[in-house]
């Protein structure tokens, strides 16, 4: 019996490549540099004898072969991860408790539809989420009053583990009438002379003034409000400018209640991380959890990048 040339790794990589519509996005997506993507699928196509994408579309369109190993894609690689799911439940059992803590006031857009997926595939984990937003979640890991936190930066610490989630574009917002609207990028000294409007958290928690203007000495006056849906009011009405991640500010934008624009030349990105205690660190569920999450964010989240530890 001829032993098949398809594996999983080409099948992952054809969704990548249908969900991103991207070559370059796709190999971000399964860590590969885009010669190494482009290699692996030139080597289906070269034994087929069949291209599987036509080149120089934007998005990408398959071609009937290309659409059927995307079929076979969609129906086997689900049941690959539900027989691996099984595996782990039975060597390591399924039974534990994931108490989540969060640092980041928009984390729920993402959080919540994760949280649903994983439910049905471990019910007998007890899922919860720590009240409130926490200035120091890994505090609360370390002390067992949390499972899991979300935060914002990989800050070595002694019986911590960390796993990348993603990366994401912060950008600036402003009502469609501000004179910033007439930028199409924002620098620091934009910010010098407006109200900014911020959640109510330290400033090492806020990356525009860690990573952009603190450097520069910017130092704006300040608003602040715990709501991300009241931030946007409070700028639309024109009481200062706001910086919020892309996918949370997307839907007022193309309602035209307020503008985005990146900030600075190389735009400004900040980074989520999913830290636990190194001791949980190799329990099923929790590595589960943080899969699920990225899949599920790279599928509905818009300007999400791959980040690597």
């Amino acid at each position: 019996m001829t032993e098949s040339i398809i594996e999983l790794r080409h099948l992952r990589t054809l969704l990548a490549l249908e969900e991103t519509g991207s070559v370059s996005l796709a190999a971000q997506r399964v860590f590969l540099t885009q010669s190494a993507l482009s290699h692996q699928l030139r080597v289906l196509e070269i034994y087929f004898d069949t291209p599987l994408f036509e080149r120089k579309t934007s998005p990408i369109r398959f071609t009937p072969a290309g659409e059927r190993l995307l079929k076979l894609g969609h129906e086997l690689l689900p049941r690959v991860a539900a027989a691996e799911r099984d595996l782990m439940q039975i060597v390591q059992g399924e039974a534990g408790e994931l108490r989540i803590a969060v640092e980041c006031h928009t984390c729920f857009d993402w959080l919540m539809p994760a949280m649903g997926v994983f439910r049905p595939q471990w019910p007998q984990v007890e899922l919860d989420i720590v009240s409130g937003f926490q200035a120091d979640p890994v505090a609360l890991l370390l002390s067992h009053r949390a499972d899991f936190a979300i935060v914002s930066e990989a800050a070595p610490q002694a019986g911590v583990a960390y796993q990348p989630l993603f990366a994401y574009e912060m950008v600036g917002i402003c009502a469609p009438d501000h004179p910033l609207a007439n930028k199409p990028v924002w620098q620091a000294e934009d910010f010098m002379d407006e109200t900014l409007i911020t959640y109510p958290v330290p400033d090492d928690m806020l990356d525009l003034l860690k990573k952009v203007l603190l450097p520069r000495g910017i130092n704006p006056k300040r608003r602040n409000s715990e709501l991300t849906i009241t931030i946007v009011q409070l700028v639309a009405s024109k009481r200062g400018v706001a910086a919020l991640p892309y996918w949370a500010v997307m839907p007022y934008v193309e309602k035209n209640y307020v503008v985005h624009r990146p900030i600075g030349e190389k735009p400004l990105q900040s980074e989520l991380y999913a830290a636990m205690r190194e001791e949980d660190s190799e329990r099923a569920y929790i590595n589960d959890f943080c899969t699920i999450i990225r899949q599920e964010s790279f599928a509905n989240l818009p300007a999400l990048s791959v980040l690597a530890m």
